[in-house]
């Protein structure tokens, strides 16, 4: 496991479910040693313990991987390149290479697979995403969540879901690399966009003509990149951006709310002591699409509130005579 926040906390209780030992690079050495000494992580789901006689903690990355023949990504994407940029290629030759990051790598618009594709001559067949709908804060209670493993290699997905089914979690497999990674890449700028919108004094009905657009919006930027045959309505895509637009555990949706109500980005980010992921997303989405041309006026709106200072009432104003 590379990462230590919620989402990769929980996918460790997850895991040793199935594992008899289990490497973690946690950044932080003060987090590691906690870790160790009092048994839980002390910045993210801190009621999770963990029996540490299973666990090998370190911050250091390589060592981590060096010791690993799968290795799990869960790190925000903004701090991916950050945390990989100086690892030798070699540490992850041959290796399956897992990514539960639901973001893109911003300094090279890329999603987690050509990332490791490009920087690391990673082959597609040895790459796996897990996806949601999920929330850390539901699977640390143990509240039924089902999960998407997504590979090009049929049989890895399955042996790779077979690792992360356990009593409360139900994990299917799917084909669908690119539209796996967009998907949740879509739904966290949408979930900002509703968090400003329910800030503003929006209510349900708009709520749902918001999401029912949104996933008409994902379903043809994804298309755009990947044109497979795929159902938009399934939890991968459906699911987790319901769950992310309307679900109180949602940091995307939270950071969203605090931007409707005139905080400034940067003083929501330090509030908010998490990532939220759909900030960096709306700037690379935005770039990308300058390329694609796909119609996609609700990540559009998103991005012109945070990047071009644009009054958050006027622009989701404007967006409402837009949906349909």
């Amino acid at each position: 496991m590379v990462g230590s926040g919620s989402w990769a906390t929980a996918i460790v209780k997850i895991l040793l479910n199935n594992v008899e030992k289990l490497n973690w690079w946690v950044r932080e050495q003060e987090i590691a040693e906690h870790l160790l000494i009092w048994q839980h992580n002390p910045k993210y789901l801190s009621s999770v313990t963990f029996d540490t006689s299973r666990l090998f903690v370190s911050n250091d990355i390589e060592e981590v991987l060096q010791q690993s023949e799968v290795v799990l990504f869960c790190v925000p994407a903004a701090f991916l390149h950050s945390s990989m940029g100086h690892v030798k290629p070699s540490l992850l030759k041959d290796k399956i290479v897992i990514s539960a990051i639901k973001g893109i790598v911003p300094e090279f618009n890329s999603i987690v697979l050509d990332y490791f594709r490009k920087q690391f001559k990673l082959q597609p067949h040895n790459f796996v995403v897990v996806s949601g709908p999920s929330h850390a804060e539901e699977v640390a209670a143990e509240k039924l969540t089902y999960l998407t493993v997504a590979s090009q290699t049929p049989r890895l997905a399955v042996v790779i879901a077979g690792l992360f089914s356990c009593r409360y979690i139900y994990a299917t497999t799917s084909d669908d690399i690119y539209g796996t990674e967009y998907g949740p890449v879509l739904k966290n700028i949408v979930a900002i966009a509703s968090g400003i919108a329910t800030s503003l004094g929006y209510g349900d009905n708009f709520q749902a003509v918001l999401i029912s657009n949104a996933i008409q919006e994902m379903e043809r930027f994804v298309k755009a990149v990947h044109p497979i045959d795929r159902d938009i309505k399934s939890p991968v895509y459906l699911g987790d951006l319901l769950v992310t637009c309307y679900s109180r555990f949602s940091r995307n949706r939270t950071f969203g709310t605090m931007i409707g109500k005139g905080y400034s980005v940067k003083f929501a980010q330090v509030e908010m002591e998490m990532v939220a992921e759909g900030y960096y997303a709306a700037k690379c989405i935005k770039e990308i699409n300058d390329e694609l041309g796909v119609y996609m006026p609700i990540c559009e709106s998103v991005y012109n509130i945070l990047y071009k200072n644009r009054k958050p009432s006027a622009e989701i104003a404007e967006l409402t005579g837009k949906l349909s």
